[in-house]
């Protein structure tokens, strides 16, 4: 998809000459009242905005949008007011009234937000993650997304800082879109040789250092954990490293996501209800590429290198089977009780080959577990890892609006791991923590010392239910967002 054009503009906004002006609307109590920046346009209305706003129904709450026909008050023919909740408006409020007002305005030529003089990084960021759309395997595309937005100069701060405003918050949204487009194609064009290969090529006109092992090569390095996996399917496994070399880089930061292109469960196989879903396993190593993309475009001082494992997890003659014992990459062994708890096993060979490297920081991300969203729902991640740096990645990603939530790693559930025959076992023998025991196999691969979080996104990664805010239906792009403001952190503070 092609994101809209966006340009600051001095124009005010009852003078513009758009399609349509874009206002927020909040909720004060049980009163509707107006965002900040609407004051000329309320003005052109002679008083009369929010009478006419409430006999349409309009009451200020978040992702609610209605138009209003201008009647030549504005330059613009249609008022669009978007709701913006309760409270004073914070950067998330104002992304998904964004995100919102921009699927509303799809077959739009041009419009101008106000919203922008609350929160310019949001308003951009929600504004092209609302417009975006997967219309690759349509035969007859629909409405073209909003194509132009010009974005209404705040008061604070110089015209060269927004500029720079936008130009980041653009490439972060656009690294979202990127997320998003590789979850949202199906298995059948993404598999583990040509996920490689699009990452590569994403990683190449980035300027980023490629590395591909493809099924030869990873048996020659002893990568036990993404051969078993793979091993059941016509299309071998592969593994990615992309590598950015940042200038007068200060710290190294290790990025690891599960790239499973499709996950029928293996030998020990899912249910066929939702089975599609599966396409979207691979989005934390969607994630991952193009959060590494996107550190080269903003030129982070740091080393970031992503490690992504591919494989396609199928039921076959050839398939790795419950009681089977692996040897991973670095020599540990594991015996395998479920094939479908197969996420952790190529992420503990990525991790392995990651921690080489000897990073400052270790992230991995995975749609690891049903037991998360169970857990925390559809839209709160599972975040994990070395305490002090679990809490930091926690407090980024609420900051960001993708939201996240601190979760333990109790020690008696590493008993549960033990296994008769190997080093551990790939899960438990109960239902109970499943999440939590997840990510302690994961840290059985992390080399103590080092700062590590592990973001499960089973359920934020991909929605199935309508679209609401900035994100529409299928692949969310999370945690790019998260990922992207913890190297900006990392950057700035070590």
């Amino acid at each position: 998809m092609t994101a809209p054009k966006l340009s600051l503009t001095a124009t005010p906004a009852d003078q513009a000459t758009v399609d349509a002006v874009i206002i927020g609307t909040v909720r004060d109590g049980e009163d509707l009242a107006l965002a900040p920046g609407s004051e000329r346009v309320a003005a052109a209305f002679d008083g009369d905005l929010l009478d006419v706003l409430g006999s349409l129904g309009a009451t200020g709450k978040a992702d609610e949008v209605v138009k209003v026909p201008t009647l030549g008050r504005l330059g613009a023919k249609v008022l669009v007011a978007t709701g913006l909740g309760t409270g004073e408006p914070g950067p998330e409020q104002v992304r998904r009234a964004s995100g919102a007002a921009a699927r509303a305005l799809a077959g739009t030529a041009r419009a101008l937000t106000t919203l922008s003089t609350v929160d310019l990084q949001a308003a951009v960021e929600g504004t092209v993650l609302g417009a975006y759309r997967f219309d690759a395997y349509r035969s007859t595309p629909g409405d073209a997304p909003l194509a132009r937005l010009d974005l209404a100069s705040p008061a604070d701060g110089t015209a060269k800082e927004h500029r720079a405003t936008v130009k980041a918050a653009t490439a972060i949204a656009e690294a979202v879109t990127t997320a998003r487009d590789l979850v949202n194609t199906p298995p059948n064009d993404l598999y583990p040789a040509s996920f490689a290969e699009r990452a590569a090529a994403l990683g190449r006109a980035a300027g980023l250092e490629v590395e591909i092992l493809d099924e030869k090569a990873l048996r020659k390095g002893g990568f036990g954990g993404v051969l078993g996996v793979g091993m059941g399917s016509a299309r071998p496994p592969r593994l990615v490293r992309l590598r950015y070399r940042g200038p007068k880089a200060r710290k190294k930061v290790a990025l690891v996501g599960k790239g499973i292109t499709f996950d029928t469960g293996g030998i020990s196989i899912k249910p066929a209800a939702g089975m599609d879903e599966m396409t979207s396993d691979m989005s934390g190593a969607a994630a991952v590429v193009a959060t590494v993309v996107l550190a080269a475009r903003l030129k982070y001082p740091l080393e970031v290198v992503a490690t992504v494992p591919m494989a396609e997890n199928m039921p076959s003659g050839a398939a790795y089977r419950p009681g089977d014992v692996l040897t991973m990459y670095g020599g540990k062994t594991v015996e395998v009780l479920n094939t479908d708890a197969e996420g952790r096993l190529i992420l503990a060979d990525a991790i392995v080959r990651a921690c080489e490297d000897e990073p400052d920081y270790l992230v991995d991300t995975a749609t690891l577990t049903g037991a998360q969203v169970v857990s925390l729902g559809k839209r709160t991640a599972g975040i994990m890892g070395t305490d002090e740096f679990r809490d930091r990645v926690t407090e980024i990603a609420k900051a960001t609006g993708e939201g996240g939530w601190a979760m333990p790693l109790p020690e008696e559930l590493r008993r549960d791991l033990d296994s008769k025959l190997a080093d551990l076992a790939n899960v438990t023998g109960h239902r109970w923590g499943g999440m939590l025991a997840a990510g302690h196999f994961l840290r059985e691969f992390v080399p103590d010392g080092l700062a590590w979080a592990h973001i499960d996104i089973a359920g934020p990664a991909y929605n199935t239910a309508g679209p609401w805010g900035y994100t529409g239906k299928g692949g969310t792009g999370v945690p790019v967002r998260t990922l992207a403001a913890l190297l900006a952190d990392i950057a700035d503070n070590g």
